[in-house]
This record gives structure tokens, sequence and C-alpha cells, in this order.
């Protein structure tokens, strides 16, 4: 793997970047609970000097849906950042608000309809819960036991492969997610850079589903795998407070020469 301070040297004088970062497990611990994941303080602190440097852009990139991730990322209509939701499905961006790729009435009624027999086929496994997505719905299976997790996917694998064998099935840390849209952050990242204009792109990720993106970087990029696991990353560092601080140097190395 490169060295950090090769790459960051090489970002620095990028003329244009775009830093596009996951959330849960990358700046956010993972939570029993979904929606009280928020970034670790100094996440947030490298976020922020991100921001402020000069010619850098920064985006949120996630499986979680728009909503929901403007929630956990204490986002609003202020804010600077760029985000991806539902794999990149739907974006928010600065000056212009939601910018969504739609979807057909038959299958928001499909989504429906399908969420719902998720959840009475899995009501009677204890900490089971069903996550509504825009695009679908997720199995979440973090307070179950490995029992009733694995009955949990089994029935609602069942399901969907009768109901809607065409959608897209994705794992990750304790959740199995099953949605009608088939983007995936690897077309986050195309959209993005394209959005902006960038010049390089970081992307950061610690999970199955950012691997996506992290294999869909090109020689000037740099991907960054936080924590455990196989991965097509550049460079990987340990845990979430390990990339803070691998953003915080690029931030003060690219401020300098960026002027």
């Amino acid at each position: 793997m490169t060295s950090a301070d090769e790459a960051i040297g090489r970002l620095a004088q990028s003329d244009l970047l775009l830093v596009a970062l996951d959330f849960d497990g990358t700046l956010s611990p993972l939570e029993d609970e979904p929606m009280d994941a928020r970034m670790l303080p100094a996440a947030r602190n490298a976020v922020d000097a991100l921001v402020a440097t000069p010619d850098t852009i920064v985006a949120f990139v996630s499986g979680r849906s728009l909503v929901d991730l403007r929630v956990i990322a204490e986002h609003d209509d202020a804010s600077r950042e760029l985000l991806a939701g539902s794999h990149g499905a739907e974006f928010w961006i600065p000056g212009e608000g939601i910018a969504s790729h739609g979807d057909d009435e038959a299958d928001v009624t499909l989504r429906d309809a399908l969420r719902g027999h998720a959840e009475a086929a899995t009501a009677h496994l204890e900490g089971v819960w069903i996550e509504p997505k825009t695009f679908g719905f997720g199995v979440h299976t973090r307070r179950a036991s490995a029992d009733a997790a694995a009955e949990a996917n089994r029935l609602v694998d069942a399901i969907v492969a009768a109901e809607a064998p065409h959608w897209r099935r994705r794992t990750g840390h304790n959740i199995v997610e099953f949605a009608f849209r088939h983007e995936g952050k690897d077309s986050a990242i195309a959209e993005l850079r394209e959005r902006v204009g960038a010049t390089a792109v970081l992307f950061a990720g610690d999970d199955v589903t950012d691997e996506d993106a992290l294999a869909s970087l090109g020689d000037g990029d740099l991907g960054v795998r936080v924590g455990d696991g196989p991965t097509s990353a550049t460079i990987r560092v340990a845990d979430i407070a390990a990339l803070a601080e691998l953003l915080e140097r690029l931030a003060a190395e690219r401020s300098r020469a960026r002027g």
C-alpha cells in the first residue's frame, strides 16, 4: 500500500479535491439504534477543517436514506457538505437542495408491500428491526442473537426472491439491505466527481458496501479503508480517530499548498 505521507502530499497539490466519506463506522461509531449515530468530535473537526480548505469539497456518501443522513450528520440548509444518500440514488447539493433520480409508482407500491411482509415475517424475532428506506428497506440484526439474525435473513431473502428477484441485495455490518434501485457508491462517486469537476478524489469507508467505490478510484485518487477486512483501498487506518487525524493532516497540507 502507498504510504499516508506520500498520498497526502500528492492530494495536497490537486487543483480541485473531492473528499467523499462514508458515515457509519467511518465518521461515527456503529450504534444499536441507528438514528443515534453522530460524528465523533475529532471527525467533525476534521470535516470542518476540510470544508474550510481552498478548492476542497466534502461529501458524505451513505446507504442511509437522504432524510436520515441529514439527521445523523446534523446537516441543514446552510451546510456546505454534499450528500449522496441511498447509495447514490438521491443527492443534496448546497444551494440547490435535493436532487433525486426519481422512482416509479409501481416500485414504491412494491416497496411498501415487501416492507410490510418483512415486518410481519420477522415480528417474532427479538432484536430484529426492519428499517424503512427510500428505495427499499434494511433488515437490522445488531441487537439479535445469531440464530435470530440468521432466521430473519432467511425469511426476508425468501420473500424478496419470490416477489422481487430483480431487487439489489447488499450486506453490511449486521444489516442486509434490499432496494429496487441499483446505484452503488461507485456510481455516487462518479456522479459527484463529474458534478463538481474534481481533479482527484479521496474516498474513505469501513464496510463491504464501500468497496464498490474504493475499487472504482483511479490512479490519482486515494482510497482509505477504516478498520479490518479485505479491501481495494490504497491505504488502511485503524479506526475513526486515525482517519480524523489523516484528514486533519490533509487539510493542513492542502491549506499550505493552495494558499
